[in-house]
């Protein structure tokens, strides 16, 4: 955690949804604390917090994190009342737009994904991560720089489901050669994609800059299919970059998909290359 960041949590999101989720636990966590006999003060010394702190998480200002809610449940002898909230708190530290996209990513059964600018977000490290959006303007506080790199490093749990979504990656060569935050970082970087590439349900390709005439111009791709045949797509380049879900849409991202990835390198090739432009770092 990066230094000045709160660790308690963070300040929910105006609108969201997930608001009153954490209101009902701010008012069950001053119902657990009055039937304790304690006061503000007396928790917050308990816990290690502030007293401004805990005076927001029970006025459903801050989203607790799951291990401040497992502490004070058993300081408050809650009989776990409060634990029972952790998942939902740990969703709810999440901004709305990514908690969407891990929902769709955790039903996902096929992956195909085009990145021309940056390295996808699945496929990033968590240094590279936090270097790429500090790049980003207006800049994010710390509190919410912080928020930003946990949430895309949750999403990368999608790796580990039985049985996984089969992934197909197609990068852009400048993707790989962008220094974003410095050279080492860079390094680390291609180093775990190397390794991301070696799973079995992978396939990692790089488009190389001298593909002049591909349909990747347009900008990213991203598709989505679920078990059900049903699939969610979106692109950069049509449909004002929203997310689209019809069948004539879908086919239409496909078929560009599908041009793009048989003129990129090939699995194997494109293991050779990062190999090679780690080399030349």
């Amino acid at each position: 955690m990066s230094e000045g960041v709160d660790e308690t949590g963070w300040d929910v999101e105006p609108g969201d949804e997930i608001e009153s989720i954490v209101q009902a636990v701010g008012r069950l966590l001053k119902v657990c604390r009055e039937a304790a006999g304690m006061t503000v003060p007396e928790l917050a010394v308990a816990m290690g917090y502030g007293e401004d702190m805990i005076r927001k998480i029970e006025r459903g200002a801050r989203i607790p994190r799951p291990e401040f809610l497992d502490k004070v449940d058993t300081l408050l002898k809650a009989q776990g009342h409060l634990r029972a909230f952790m998942e939902d708190m740990k969703r709810a530290r999440y901004p709305k737009k990514v908690r969407e996209l891990a929902e769709l990513e955790g039903r996902a059964v096929e992956m195909s994904l085009y990145s021309n600018h940056n390295i996808h977000g699945l496929l990033q490290t968590e240094e590279y991560a936090r270097a790429l959006l500090r790049t980003w303007r207006p800049a994010y506080s710390p509190d919410q720089l912080e928020r930003m790199v946990a949430a895309r490093m949750a999403r990368k749990s999608v790796f580990e489901r039985a049985p996984s979504p089969e992934f197909s990656f197609v990068q852009e060569e400048v993707t790989l050669r962008r220094p974003i935050g410095d050279t080492m970082v860079l390094r680390r970087q291609l180093e775990h994609m190397l390794e991301v590439a070696k799973l079995p349900f992978v396939e990692l390709q790089v488009m190389p800059t001298d593909r002049a005439n591909h349909p990747g111009t347009g900008g990213r791709i991203q598709v989505i299919k679920f078990a059900d045949g049903t699939g969610m797509g979106r692109t950069d380049g049509d449909f004002s970059g929203r997310p689209v879900s019809s069948p004539r849409q879908l086919r239409f991202l496909d078929l560009r998909y599908g041009i793009i990835r048989a003129q990129a390198l090939t699995p194997e090739e494109s293991l050779a290359f990062i190999e090679q432009a780690l080399g030349e770092l």
